[in-house]
């Protein structure tokens, strides 16, 4: 969890667009921009952070810094666990 927040998953929307940056835990997608960058919430975080798409399927891109491209199926919540180590996300799997 993002610092600052106890016990909770703190929640945000965010227009999708090839490089979006997270400031919470949850975030609702909008839009159809496929992603290809998630930029870290602070330098240093190595963490969970879970995607719901709210506008339609949405891809994930592996020309930046997800490290397998996947489909994010319409109010599905796909989660991703970032490296610090390798500076990458790396997606669950979806079913």
């Amino acid at each position: 969890m993002i610092p600052g927040t106890i016990s909770k998953l703190s929640e945000d929307t965010l227009a999708s667009a090839a490089t979006i940056y997270p400031k919470s835990d949850l975030v609702n997608l909008t839009g159809s921009t496929a992603v290809a960058t998630i930029v870290p919430p602070y330098e240093g975080f190595s963490g969970i952070l879970v995607l719901t798409p709210t506008d339609g399927t949405l891809g994930l891109l592996t020309t930046g810094n997800i490290a397998i491209a996947v489909t994010m199926p319409l109010n599905r919540a796909t989660f991703l666990v970032y490296s610090k180590a390798n500076d990458v996300w790396y997606p669950g799997a979806l079913s």
